[in-house]
């Protein structure tokens, strides 16, 4: 090999070829580093309703410090999405030094216990809300499951124009529901049976308890022919 001039020449080039992307890659990181590009400028796509751009500020504080090409996006968008509002967020570079920022917020459709919210996708989520939302209680993990049957028992009880105050899936899987005029639905553990009555219910209402002018407070429909009803005027 030492002897072949033509197979000296071509190592002694790829060497030389090797030095000059190793300089090359080096002088970009420092190209990089040097703060040559700084960012400018955070704009967010749309004015968020729940967050405040100092908690925004907050959030990426120290995580955009640096050279425009040198920000890691995702640590960025990973440190949006544990604000409390926050869903989903998107960060995108916009030459020459501006970062732009999508954030989807959660839409809270219901309360989840003490302590925590539900968006519309069913997925629970720790926020504070000073909206009137009704109030979902279940097992850990019931989230989505409580949220859809929510979404079904109100277009079944629609026709009543009674909204749902409350929807509790038990320890045992047996669901209740109580409307915002204070009734308390007993539906049952299997829930396509539950809808069934409470499609029964609502369309046996007017001929029923709407003729009846005291306040019901206690409805129970786990009965394959029927319900029983508690009215407080009648108790004892």
């Amino acid at each position: 090999m030492w002897d072949n001039p033509r197979l000296l020449n071509l190592l002694a080039g790829m060497l030389i070829g090797l030095a000059v992307l190793g300089f090359l890659a080096v002088g970009s990181l420092k190209l990089l580093h040097a703060g040559l590009f700084p960012v400018r400028e955070l704009v967010l796509t749309a004015a968020p309703a729940h967050i405040t751009r100092a908690q925004i500020e907050d959030a990426v504080r120290g995580r955009i410090a640096g050279d425009f090409f040198a920000v890691d996006l995702r640590e960025v968008r990973g440190a949006l999405e544990q604000l409390p509002w926050v869903r989903r967020a998107a960060v995108r570079r916009v030459w020459p030094g501006r970062l732009e920022v999508t954030l989807e917020e959660h839409v809270a459709l219901a309360r989840w216990g003490d302590d925590a919210l539900v968006n519309t996708y069913g997925e629970k989520f720790s926020a504070a809300s000073g909206d009137k939302l009704p109030l979902f209680i279940g097992p850990a993990g019931s989230e989505k499951e409580v949220a859809g049957e929510y979404a079904r028992f109100s277009a079944e009880l629609a026709p009543l124009g009674v909204a749902i105050d409350r929807v509790v899936l038990t320890a045992r899987f047996a669901w209740q529901l109580r409307l915002a005029d204070g009734l308390y639905i007993m539906l049952g553990r299997d829930v396509q049976v539950a809808e069934e009555r409470l499609r029964r219910f609502v369309g046996a209402y007017d001929a029923t308890l709407r003729k009846i002018p005291r306040r019901h407070e206690y409805v129970d429909l786990r009965y394959p022919n029927g319900f029983a009803l508690r009215i407080p005027e009648l108790k004892g």
